[in-house]
This record gives structure tokens, C-alpha cells and sequence, in this order.
């Protein structure tokens, strides 16, 4: 019996030593913020002070504004395939939301949907935008939801890509919802109060590959640079106890489906684990006006595993005509300037406008 008592006591002691061993090995510092910028900035990168929070932008090309909003773990990188291809056309924005990329944490961890649309439109109201097109991605896709729903006469056209914020029904009096999740294992992870603490310090590389194995149906489309910029923007100093913060404290909000009576593009990716197609579908029966386009073999970032595609089908939307290749001239023929919704360019900011909130200039 002893013998027995002994072999158990020395397998646990083993055990333990190797999860200690484990956790030490898993250990990762945070990133300065000094060290993340001169590889995750560009000549197109700016910083705005937004209601106390120097929000990273990135503004590209001139014309109708299209803002772009990413998802929960991502950054605004995550449109630069589209930005690319739009910012030929149109004026593209996108900003790293508080908690996420270069922006880094909030103090007073406003992260909540309803927060994430209010930052959006006092980044708006500084560049003195009062019309533009919205794409959201996963959580962006809520925050672009709520903005239709929130101010739907400042929104020209919607674009919804693999959305959060779908009704929980198709029954008529299911207009608004008031809660946002993920099944995906990571959020799973994070609100779980045991293992959100060693998530704040024990975030090996291994496991964001787990995570874009999950977002991305095609493996193959899955760099190392890619991996990299998930996972180190995700250690710039703050943004671990952000991600924890936010996940643990979601603040309901709410969605009114009958004020969004813009345009609307849903795209979906057909193998999307994280947010199933059937959301897309319930999307479609909730707004009018809605189109949905499925692509398939393609998972929860198409902006990101079929750009070209992707960007083609939402310039078409916009009522651009242009080759898959890219190779044919400019042709330039706005959906909204067809409806008449605009009367005049001074409407949109000029890059010149940022000029002294480049890279560099952290405003107080």
C-alpha cells in the first residue's frame, strides 16, 4: 500500500514539475509600443486622439470615405489586400479599435460594441466626414451594425462581412438583439476565470496558429508573417488584460434592424467556424434590402483568404466595374452618386488634413 502511495505522489510531482516547466516555457513578455511601430506603420498611418485614446488609422486614397472595422484578436491589417484595391476608387480608413493592434488599452476599458460605434463616429466627426460606407468583419461587423442602427442617415451603404450581431430568430419581434459571442474556443478560454490569468502571460506561439486554423478554412493561406503580426500585436504592452477585460465584461447593446434601410452587402464565408453561416441567412431575413453572397471553401476573414474575390464582388456593389486581374483602367461609377446621395467633394478629408498626426506625433 505504501508502494502505491509513494508512485502516486512521485507521478503527481512529476506532473506538476512539467506544467511548471510548461508555463515557464509558454512565458511572453509584452511588446513596447516603441518597438511595434516602425514594423506595423506605413506612409498611410496616422494617430488621432479620440476622446483621450490615440486611435492608429490608416487613411489611403481620396474619394467617398469607406471605413473598414476588424474584428476580435485582429487589427486594421487585416484590410490591407482590400485597401489596396479601394483606395484606387475610394478613400479607405481603418483603425486598430481600443484593445487591439497599436492603439493599445483603454483606461476606462470601454470595449463594449456600443463604445467601439461611438469611437467610430467621433473619428468621423474630426476628419468632418457626415457620409460614408461602413465595413465591418466578425465583432467590426456588430460595431458597423450598430452605426446603421445608431445613425443610419450618416451611412451610405452597409457591407457585412461574416458579422456578429445576427437576431437570435427570425420571429418578428426579434429587431433588436442584445448580445454578442463566439463559439470558437479562444473567447471560451479567455472568460474563464483560471485560465484568462495565464493567458495575461502564457501565450505561446503555437496557439494562435491553433486559432487562424480555425479562422481559415485553407491552411496553405496561413504565412508566417501573418501569424507574427497576430501574435505580436496581441503582446503590445496592455492589449492581453484588454482582450480579458473585454471578454469578461461585454456590455450588452442593442440593434435596431427596421432604422437600417441603407444598401446592404452581407458576405459570408462558407466554412466559417466561428460564426456560421446561418447567422448570414438570419442577417438577410432581418434587414431589408440585404443581398448575401457565400463563397465558398472560404472561412471567417474572406478580406483575408480570398481578397481578390472579395474586394472584386464589394466593388461591384459599389457600382465599380473592374477586372478580376486588375489590369483594365479606372472606372469610376459610385452606387451613391447613382442614387444621389452626395452633392459635393468638400464632404471628404484630404490627406493633407492629417498631415500632423502621422507616425511619430502620440498625441496627449
Amino acid at each position: 500500500m505504501k508502494k502505491l502511495v509513494l508512485r502516486i505522489a512521485k507521478f503527481l510531482l512529476v506532473v506538476l514539475l512539467i506544467l511548471v516547466v510548461g508555463l515557464v516555457a509558454s512565458y511572453r513578455p509584452d511588446l513596447s509600443f516603441e518597438s511595434l511601430v516602425p514594423k506595423y506603420t506605413d506612409e498611410y498611418s496616422h494617430f488621432l486622439n479620440v476622446d483621450g485614446i490615440n486611435i492608429h488609422l490608416k487613411v489611403k486614397g481620396e474619394g467617398e470615405p469607406i471605413f473598414l472595422i476588424h474584428g476580435s484578436f485582429s487589427s486594421l491589417h487585416t484590410w490591407e489586400a482590400w485597401e489596396d484595391e479601394l483606395s484606387r476608387y475610394f478613400m479607405t480608413i481603418s483603425m486598430d479599435l481600443p484593445g487591439h493592434g497599436l492603439t493599445g488599452p483603454d483606461s476606462q476599458k470601454r470595449y463594449g460594441i456600443t463604445d467601439y460605434a461611438g469611437f467610430v463616429l467621433d473619428i468621423a466627426d474630426q476628419l468632418n466626414l457626415q457620409k460614408f460606407h461602413v465595413a465591418g468583419n466578425s465583432m467590426g461587423g456588430a460595431v458597423a451594425l450598430r452605426l446603421a442602427s445608431e445613425a443610419p442617415d450618416r451611412i451610405l451603404t452597409l457591407n457585412l462581412v461574416d458579422a456578429a450581431g445576427a437576431p437570435p430568430s427570425l420571429a418578428k419581434d426579434s429587431s433588436r438583439v442584445k448580445s454578442y459571442n463566439s463559439g470558437a474556443w479562444i473567447f471560451k478560454v479567455a472568460q474563464n476565470p483560471v485560465f484568462n490569468k495565464l493567458l495575461l502571460k502564457c501565450t505561446p506561439k503555437f496557439l494562435f496558429g491553433m486559432n487562424l486554423k480555425q479562422v481559415f478554412a485553407d491552411d496553405d493561406k496561413i504565412t508566417e508573417d501573418m501569424l507574427t503580426r497576430y501574435y505580436e500585436l496581441l503582446r503590445r504592452d496592455g492589449n492581453r488584460q484588454a482582450t480579458v477585460d473585454r471578454l469578461t465584461g461585454r456590455k450588452p447593446y442593442d440593434l435596431d434592424f427596421s432604422k437600417i434601410n441603407m444598401p446592404v452587402l452581407i458576405m459570408w464565408g462558407a466554412e466559417d467556424k466561428w460564426i456560421s453561416l446561418d447567422n448570414g441567412r438570419r442577417l438577410e431575413k432581418a434587414i431589408p434590402r440585404a443581398t448575401l453572397k457565400v463563397f465558398d471553401h472560404v472561412g471567417h476573414v474572406p478580406m483575408e483568404e480570398s481578397p481578390t474575390e472579395t474586394v472584386a464582388e464589394y466593388l461591384a456593389f459599389l457600382g465599380v466595374s473592374v477586372d478580376r486581374d486588375y489590369l483594365s483602367p479606372k472606372t469610376y461609377y459610385s452606387y451613391v452618386n447613382r442614387m444621389g446621395h452626395f452633392g459635393h467633394a468638400s464632404a471628404f478629408v484630404g490627406q493633407s488634413d492629417l498631415a500632423d498626426r502621422k507616425v511619430g506625433s502620440r498625441e496627449k
